[in-house]
């Protein structure tokens, strides 16, 4: 059976990984992610449409404002359907990568929780499992938010949505993009890796340390034994 201060030590491992397990399912299933508001100048009027797009990986609203409060759609999309090849693969290969942080955080929870309840005799089992998966996760975790503002900024992703939910001819004048929290408490699946890994190495320079102390008395009476 594990000592007292292992089953302390993994059973909070164990919440910090069930806890990023559950983030990351939350990430998954909402879809604000991001709020983008961009601005249209009309062809062949001087008025200005505002659009508003909110999406997630998988869904969003669109929602048209003509100058003047006049309001022309409010409409739900499927964001896979309005993007082009290079938008959608980079959109699909976050979600994987999403799904194997979800898989990882998952094995980190089913290791830390084995590890509270018995001993386990295989090396990986144990405190090197741990670390494994909760780096795997983490790093898989930053990715997936480093891709997404790639996408965003850099390859124009809610202009792109903003245009296509829009029947009107428009130029594009200017765009303010707001990440909200599905983006945002990423951060906190990758707070809650390095917790998890920080506890186990914390356990782990006790143990060390305990074995160093339970080896002195040996090392002594050897001494005293060959002075004798």
């Amino acid at each position: 059976m594990p000592t007292r201060e292992k089953k302390l030590m993994f059973g909070a491992a164990f919440l910090t990984s069930i806890s990023s397990f559950v983030i990351v399912c939350v990430v998954l299933g909402t879809q604000r992610w991001i709020s983008s508001t961009i601005d249209f100048s009309l062809k062949n009027s001087s008025s200005i449409s505002v659009t508003t797009v909110t999406y997630g990986l998988f869904s969003g609203t669109c929602a048209q404002t003509i100058q003047g409060g006049l309001q022309v759609t409010d409409t739900n999309f499927q964001v896979a359907e309005l993007l082009n090849s290079t938008r959608k693969g980079i959109n699909i290969t976050i979600i994987v990568l999403l799904v194997l942080s979800l898989l990882s955080s998952l094995l980190s929870s089913g290791f830390t929780f084995t590890n509270a309840v018995s001993n386990p005799y295989q090396t990986f089992l144990g405190p090197i499992g741990v670390y494994t998966w909760n780096a795997i996760s983490g790093f898989f975790t930053l990715i997936v938010m480093i891709l997404f503002a790639v996408n965003v900024q850099g390859n124009n992703l809610s202009l792109e949505l903003a245009v296509k939910c829009t029947s009107a001819q428009q130029n594009h004048i200017r765009s303010k993009h707001n990440y909200d929290y599905s983006y945002w408490i990423l951060l906190l699946h990758i707070l809650f890796s390095c917790a998890t890994i920080v506890i186990i190495i914390f356990y782990s320079c006790a143990r060390y340390s305990k074995k160093k102390e339970q080896e002195r008395p040996i090392e002594n009476a050897s001494k005293d034994v060959i002075l004798f």
